[in-house]
């Protein structure tokens, strides 16, 4: 998109952002970043943000920021006014941004001005399973948001501001993604997420949660309620990853590859969208360029490609049956659980619901008209059925 360089005073909903800056709301890996504000037509300015704040100055045309946010004037002036106004504005596409949106939502709820317990903040902890960057909001009974594979916390933006009103929202980077730390010898398959899942809630002091995955993170959501169910409340998978019933004709050599090879090997962006695209229709193109920028931070990096390796193969190989496969375990889950399924989805198709219902007579199952990622293509749809979900009544025995 062509903007002119700033030739003048930025605008007043600009600077008003920044005047706002709650350090305590924003996380930068480096502990500085370098955000750009384009208004089309207008100019781009840069905020930069260091220990001792935030300030807005002309843009450094010489270097390539971390971030860039992009609106029109009016829009801008939106979101200064009303403290939820870049989230929205985001969601509905008058606001974009690019490369990082980590650093880019973290302005937005840097700058929003809210105090209370519905603000959006961005952290990070040191746990046992390394260091984890995570996003929360609103306050009641926890909930931890699991990603899938390749993608981030930001997957879970729209579920976030869905349900703060009623829930303490927390949206993690699981290991090897995000800005989670990256651990070279970690086996990323479902016991690994599931533990690491489990010393988050240990560093965050929660004894108990609801949980909500999407894809590899339903599956992770799926281990937690096998292996840890005393740590777990209500459990949402939405277009989990599972197990293949059918032929793996490539075992044997995936079985060969070792995921070590990613510290080597990078692919194209163009073959990166085309997975992306798989996943997301076009009408969610923001989403996808969103998901694409999230998706290469973590991969352009060795570790990061290495993560997304190993983590793959673990969900190829997955043994189906047998005492440690994966569909003889799932009859031992406890906890209330709801599946929401995709009628288009072409990662995992709909079929597996007759095979989960078999398994788990108890679970209860939502089928939308959408593809992979549920919260993103249908979210009134699915966040009204995980809302309605969560706030049952617990069941006998299901614990306080």
């Amino acid at each position: 998109m062509a903007v002119s360089a700033a030739t003048s005073s930025p605008p007043l909903s600009l600077r008003a952002l920044v005047d706002r800056f709650d350090a305590s709301a924003f996380d930068a890996p480096e502990r500085r970043a370098q955000i750009r504000l384009i208004v089309p037509k207008e100019g781009r300015w840069d905020v930069l943000v260091d220990g001792a704040g935030a300030r807005l100055a002309a843009a450094d045309q010489r270097s390539e920021p971390d971030a860039t946010l992009t609106a029109d004037r009016q829009t801008w002036g939106a979101i200064a006014r009303d403290l939820r106004g870049g989230m929205d504005a985001y969601r509905s596409g008058r606001l974009m941004i690019r490369h990082n949106l980590h650093l880019g939502v973290s302005l937005l709820a840097a700058t929003s001005g809210m105090t209370g317990p519905e603000r959006l903040r961005f952290q990070r902890i040191e746990t046992a399973s390394g260091e984890v960057s995570f996003l929360t909001a609103g306050a009641g009974e926890p909930v931890v948001l699991i990603h899938g594979l390749g993608a981030t916390k930001g997957s879970f933006l729209s579920t976030v501001a869905a349900l703060a009103d009623s829930f303490q929202l927390i949206a993690i980077d699981l290991p090897g993604f995000g800005d989670s730390a990256k651990p070279l010898r970690a086996a990323y398959d479902p016991a690994f997420f599931a533990r690491s899942v489990v010393h988050l809630m240990d560093a965050l002091k929660l004894e108990r949660a609801h949980v909500i995955g999407n894809s590899m993170g339903g599956r992770a959501t799926l281990e937690l309620g096998l292996r840890h169910p005393e740590r777990v409340r209500r459990l949402v998978m939405l277009a989990p990853s599972l197990a293949w019933l059918r032929e793996r004709p490539w075992a044997p050599l995936v079985r060969l590859l070792r995921p070590e090879l990613g510290l080597l090997q990078i692919t194209p962006r163009s073959v990166v969208e085309a997975v992306v695209h798989r996943i997301l229709p076009v009408a969610e193109f923001n989403w996808v360029r969103a998901g694409v920028d999230e998706f290469l931070r973590a991969y352009l990096t060795p570790r990061g490609r290495m993560a997304f390796y190993a983590a793959a193969r673990q969900i190829y190989l997955e043994e189906p049956h047998g005492a440690e496969g994966f569909w003889t375990r799932l009859a031992g889950l406890q906890a209330p659980s709801l599946f929401i399924w995709g009628r288009a989805d072409r990662l995992v198709p709909i079929g597996f619901a007759s095979h989960v219902k078999q398994a788990v007579p108890a679970a209860r199952h939502v089928e939308l008209d959408c593809g992979h990622v549920p919260q993103i293509e249908r979210p009134a749809e699915t966040h009204a059925a995980i809302a309605e979900f969560l706030k049952e009544e617990p069941n006998k025995g299901e614990g306080p």
